[in-house]
C-alpha cells in the first residue's frame, strides 16, 4: 500500500500537457486519475497538493505560432486558458497550475544545470544533424520524413519507421525532407550539450531495484533498458528556438524535455510563494515529504531514468511513486477523426456529464499499466446500470421515502446489524484500494455498498410495513440515511459534484471521512431530488465496412479462370490472398507495390478453387475502372467521419447495397468523404461512378 505514515506534506503531479494543442479524453485519463487520488488524500486529512503546469517549450511551440501568425507567448497564453477551463468542466482541481514558461522554471533549471556540470555530469561533442536552409533552422525529429533505411518505406518520421518499427538516427533517412519547408535538408554540424547518463546506470538500478513501491512491470520494463546500455542524453538544442538559453551561450538552448519536468517543481514553487513555503526547503529536498508522478507508459523512460537521475545528482529527493498507466483507446481502437472516436474534452461536454467520464475511468484504473478501452456502448450501459439504477436509485428512493412520510425526518436508527459490519469492512478496503491507486476495486465495492442498501430496503418492504409499524420503518430509513451518507463520502473522490448535490440533500455540509460511520442517529434533510439522470440510447450511426490500407506484395493469373487475379497483400499485422476480377486499365505489374483499400469484414469465399479473404474497391463510371488507393500507412483504419465503423461480418449482397460512390475523384459513403485518418483516398481514373 502507499503509505503517507510520518510525512507532514505530499505533492502529487501529472506529466504536463503540451501547450499546442486542445486537451482530449485521452489526456483526460490521467488528470481524472491524479485529482481522484489527491482529492482522497485530502478527505482522509493529508495535506496533499496537485500541481501542474503547461509544458511550453520546443520547435513544435514556435512553428505552430507562426502558422497562426501570433508570437509562442502568445500561444501558450491562449492554449493555458482553454486548458484550464476544460480541466475544470470536468473537475479537475489543481493546487497550483503554472507553466514552464516561467522565471522560477529558469531559475530552477539554470540551478540543477549547474549542479550537474559541477559534478562533471555534463560536456559537449559536436552533433551532425539536418538544417533547413530555407527555414535557417535545424530540423527534429518529427520536422524531416524521408525513405526508412531498413525497408524503404515513404513518409516515415527521422526516428522511427510506422511501417516496419525500425529505430534510426534521422539522418539515416534515405530521401530525406523538410515537413516545414518541403525543401532537402543539408547535413551541419553543431556542438551539443550531454548529460552522462550511462555513468549513472548502476545508481538508477539500486533506485529501482530497492523501491517495492514502484509497479514492478515498469521496473523490470526499464531496468532491461539499463542492462542494454544507457545512451547519454543530448540536452541542447541549436536555435532558433522557443525555450531557455543556457547560460554563457547565444544560440544554444535547454533542449525542452530537460526544463519540462522542472516545471514541477517550479509549479509547486508558485503554490508556496501563496502559503508562506519553499519549495525545496518543504518538498523537493525534505524529509518529511513525499512526491507522486502519475504518467502515461510512453514517457516512462524520461521519468524512471532521465529525471530521477536529474534530481539525484542535484541534490533534490526523488519521486516516490511513480503511478503508470496505459493508453486510452476508443470502441477498442485508437481515437479517429475518421472514424467519429475523437473527441476533445469540450466535444464530449456537450454529448455527456463529465462525471460520467470520471466513473467510467475509475472503474477501469488501478496500479496496472493496462491500456483502458472507452467503449460508449458499455459507458452508456455502466451510467445506467451502475450509476443510476443502483447508486442513484438507492440515494433517491431511501431519501424521498423518508421525505415524503416522515417530513424528512428520522430520530433513531436500527441496532447494529451484520449488514452494518459489512459495510464498515468494505470501507476499510476502499481505504487501502484508494491509497494503492486501485480505483477499479474502490469502484467494484462501492457498487456492492450500493447493491446492499439496495436490497436492504427491498427486503424491509417499507411500503407495505408503514402501514403495521412506522416506527420501525423510520429506523430502516434512519439507517438507509447513514448508507447514503456513507456512499456519498466514499465516492466523493471520483464524483465530487455528485457529492455536493448529495451533501445539500442531506443537509450535512461539512462530511468528511471521519463521517464514514453509523453514528448519524437523528437527523431532518433539506429538499431531495433525483442525483443522476439516466442517458438516452442513442441511434449510434454504423460504418459497416471494415476497411484498411493494403500494399500489394505479390500479383498473379488466377490458374482457373482467365478473367481472375490473385493478390497477396499486407494490411500491417497480417497477410491476406483475395483474388479479384482483372482490370483493363491495368497491368499485374502495375498492381505490385500499391497500396490500396481491403474490406478486411467481408466473407470469405471461394472463387473458382481459390479463397479470397476480403475484396478491394475500386470506382467504375460504366466505362473505366480505378483503384481506390491512398499513400497512408499500410494496415491504417478506413472510416467515415461521425460513424462508428463496423465489426460484424458482412456479405457482398450487403456490400452491394451501401451507398458508396465516386464523387470528383474521391469516395463517399452517404455523401460523407471515406478517409484514412488526415489522409485523402482517390479513386484512380474515374471522377464520377459508384464504388464496386
Amino acid at each position: 500500500m502507499i503509505s503517507f505514515t510520518g510525512k507532514k506534506r505530499i505533492v502529487v503531479t501529472s506529466a504536463l500537457p503540451y501547450a499546442n494543442g486542445s486537451i482530449h479524453i485521452g489526456h483526460l485519463v490521467e488528470y481524472i486519475q491524479t485529482d481522484i487520488f489527491v482529492r482522497f488524500l485530502k478527505l482522509i486529512g493529508e495535506d496533499a497538493i496537485y500541481c501542474c503546469a503547461d509544458d511550453t517549450h520546443g520547435t513544435p511551440i514556435s512553428i505552430k505560432a507562426e502558422e497562426l501568425g501570433i508570437s509562442p507567448e502568445e500561444l501558450i497564453e491562449k492554449v493555458s486558458k482553454e486548458h484550464q477551463e476544460d480541466f475544470k468542466s470536468f473537475l479537475i482541481e489543481f493546487d497550483s497550475y503554472y507553466s514552464t514558461n516561467s522565471p522560477e522554471n529558469k531559475e530552477y533549471a539554470d540551478k540543477i544545470f549547474a549542479a550537474l556540470k559541477k559534478k562533471d555530469l555534463i560536456y559537449t561533442k559536436e552533433v551532425e544533424n539536418f538544417f533547413d536552409e530555407k527555414q535557417g533552422r535545424f530540423l527534429p525529429d518529427r520536422y524531416v520524413k524521408g525513405e526508412c533505411p531498413k525497408c524503404r518505406a515513404k513518409d516515415q518520421y527521422g526516428d522511427v519507421c510506422e511501417k516496419c518499427n525500425a529505430t534510426y538516427k534521422p539522418i539515416d533517412l534515405v530521401k530525406p525532407y523538410s515537413t516545414v519547408s518541403g525543401e532537402k535538408p543539408i547535413r551541419k554540424s553543431s556542438l551539443h550539450y550531454f548529460f552522462k547518463l550511462s555513468e549513472l546506470a548502476p545508481k538508477l538500478d539500486k533506485w529501482l531495484s530497492s523501491n517495492e513501491k514502484l509497479q514492478p512491470e515498469v521496473v523490470n520494463y526499464v531496468r532491461n533498458w539499463i542492462k542494454e546500455g544507457l545512451q547519454d542524453w543530448d540536452i541542447s538544442r541549436d536555435g532558433p528556438y522557443f525555450g531557455f538559453k543556457i547560460p554563457g551561450e547565444e544560440n544554444k538552448y535547454y533542449y525542452v524535455w530537460l526544463d519540462a519536468p522542472i516545471g514541477y517543481i517550479s509549479s509547486t514553487q508558485n503554490y508556496c510563494k501563496q502559503h508562506g513555503l519553499d519549495a525545496e526547503k518543504d518538498y523537493w529536498k525534505s524529509k518529511d515529504s513525499q512526491i507522486v508522478h502519475f504518467i502515461g507508459k510512453d514517457i516512462i523512460y524520461f521519468h524512471y531514468l532521465f529525471w530521477p537521475a536529474m534530481l539525484s545528482e542535484s541534490g533534490f529527493n526523488l519521486p516516490d511513486y511513480l503511478v503508470t498507466h496505459g493508453f486510452l483507446t476508443v470502441n477498442g481502437e485508437k481515437m479517429s477523426k475518421s472514424r467519429g472516436t475523437f473527441f476533445t474534452a469540450k466535444d464530449f461536454l456537450k454529448r455527456y456529464h463529465p462525471e460520467y467520464l470520471r466513473y467510467y475511468y475509475a472503474r477501469a484504473l488501478s496500479r496496472k499499466m493496462a491500456d483502458i478501452d472507452l467503449d460508449f456502448a458499455d459507458f452508456r450501459s455502466t451510467v445506467n446500470n451502475e450509476l443510476v439504477a443502483n447508486i442513484g436509485n438507492f440515494c433517491y428512493r431511501a431519501l424521498s421515502f423518508l421525505e415524503k412520510n416522515y417530513d424528512s425526518s428520522f430520530d433513531s436508527i436500527e441496532e447494529e446489524s451484520e449488514l452494518f459490519g459489512e459495510i464498515i469492512k468494505l470501507t476499510e478496503e476502499i481505504k487501502t484500494d484508494y491509497h494503492d491507486a486501485n480505483f477499479k476495486n474502490v469502484i467494484q465495492k462501492i457498487s456492492a455498498i450500493g447493491s446492499l442498501g439496495n436490497k436492504y430496503f427491498q427486503d424491509n418492504e417499507p411500503w407495505k410495513l408503514i402501514k403495521e409499524d412506522k416506527e420501525k420503518v423510520q429506523r430502516i430509513l434512519g439507517s438507509c440515511v447513514n448508507i447514503v451518507k456513507i456512499l456519498g463520502i466514499l465516492i466523493s473522490p471520483v464524483l465530487p459534484g455528485f457529492f455536493e448535490k448529495l451533501k445539500k440533500q442531506l443537509d450535512l455540509p461539512s462530511l468528511g471521512w471521519k463521517d464514514v460511520n453509523f453514528e448519524l442517529t437523528s437527523h431532518k434533510l433539506s429538499k431531495v431530488s433525483i442525483l443522476f439522470d439516466k442517458i438516452d440510447e442513442e441511434e449510434e450511426k454504423i460504418f459497416p465496412l471494415n476497411l484498411k490500407v493494403a500494399e500489394v506484395f505479390e500479383v498473379k493469373d488466377h490458374p482457373n479462370a482467365d478473367k481472375l487475379m490473385i493478390l497477396q497483400v499486407n494490411i500491417g499485422n497480417e497477410k491476406r490472398q483475395v483474388v479479384a476480377g482483372k482490370f483493363k486499365e491495368y497491368s499485374l505489374d502495375d498492381f505490385k507495390g500499391k497500396k490500396i483499400v481491403l474490406v478486411t469484414n467481408l466473407k470469405y469465399a471461394k472463387l473458382r478453387g481459390e479463397e479470397s479473404q476480403g475484396m478491394l474497391l475500386a470506382g467504375d463510371d460504366g466505362k473505366t475502372e480505378g483503384l481506390v488507393s491512398t499513400d497512408a500507412v499500410v494496415g491504417s483504419p478506413i472510416g467515415v467521419e461521425g460513424y462508428t465503423t463496423g465489426t460484424a461480418q458482412v456479405s457482398f449482397d450487403s456490400f452491394k447495397k451501401l451507398d458508396l460512390k465516386v464523387k470528383n475523384g474521391k469516395p463517399y459513403y452517404n455523401n460523407t468523404l471515406l478517409k484514412a485518418g488526415d489522409k485523402e483516398l482517390v479513386v484512380e481514373k474515374v471522377k464520377d461512378g459508384i464504388i464496386r
